[in-house]
């Protein structure tokens, strides 16, 4: 019916050669991840452990002062597990200078989930350049089939090893890889705001939103995927608007085209 990974041990050693031959390839010393405190980036950590040893991994954690520090404590327990240093950057500071310049920003949201994002991605990136690593996204499949992330924030990466996979079947990665059962067990959030829960704001749980993508990838009668998960009307054009209008997310910004004779 609704087929998910059946052989992980086989998709855990091909995410080690990926990220491997990325850093390879690019001729970089390792890798720079943004350790939040949640299963993807606990898994990516996990990862480049084996891939590259943990003297080419940094980890790094980005707090905000306002949320509370469970997430910050989640973070230390994964680096603690792996014998890796966490270098923890609050990132408030900064936000408050762009509050300044930008008043607006601080009321608005979206806005300011965005910004708190793209700061995350400046740091990230800025290490990398001084210690000549790539930055090793998080991003999963379902994350970004409906365009769950921020453009230039946490989407900005040099690669994404488990961009492939959807988020149900990370929790099983995870548990092979011996991560955090905390980390493993806690409700997903992008930890944009105080009680903010990826399932409550894309509106259906990740295990019928990845049944429900991995049918639209399959071409399975919609009909039946609606009957067989029980979603909702508004659920499923919920999905399918977040899919549409998050295109431009998942390519290349797009260039005019200039024909010369």
């Amino acid at each position: 019916m609704f087929q998910f990974i059946q052989n992980y041990d086989e998709i855990i050693d091909l995410a080690v050669q990926f990220i491997k031959d990325e850093v390879s390839i690019s001729q970089t010393s390792g890798v720079v991840i943004g350790l939040s405190g949640g299963i993807d980036s606990a898994i990516i950590a996990h990862l480049s452990a084996v891939a590259l040893g943990k003297e080419r991994v940094d980890l790094v954690h980005l707090p905000e002062e306002e949320l509370d520090n469970i997430h910050t404590e989640d973070a230390q327990a994964v680096a603690h597990d792996l014998n890796i240093p966490l270098r923890i950057i609050k990132i408030s500071p900064i936000l408050e200078s762009v509050f300044k310049l930008l008043p607006n920003v601080e009321n608005n949201s979206l806005a300011k989930g965005n910004l708190k994002a793209r700061i995350r991605a400046v740091i990230l990136y800025s290490i990398a350049n001084i210690d000549s690593r790539l930055v090793a996204g998080t991003s999963n499949k379902s994350e970004v089939s409906i365009g769950y992330g921020t453009k230039f924030g946490d989407l900005a990466a040099d690669m994404w090893p488990i961009g492939g996979l959807y988020k149900t079947e990370l929790y099983k990665i995870a548990e092979k890889l011996g991560v955090n059962q905390k980390v493993i067990t806690k409700t997903p959030t992008a930890g944009l705001w105080k009680g903010q829960t990826d399932e409550k704001e894309i509106g259906v749980s990740y295990e019928k939103l990845d049944k429900f993508l991995i049918g639209l990838e399959n071409n399975r009668e919609e009909e039946f995927l609606t009957e067989e998960l029980q979603l909702k009307e508004e659920q499923i054009a919920r999905i399918k608007q977040l899919i549409s209008s998050s295109h431009h997310k998942r390519r290349m910004p797009k260039t005019l085209s200039i024909t010369r004779k």
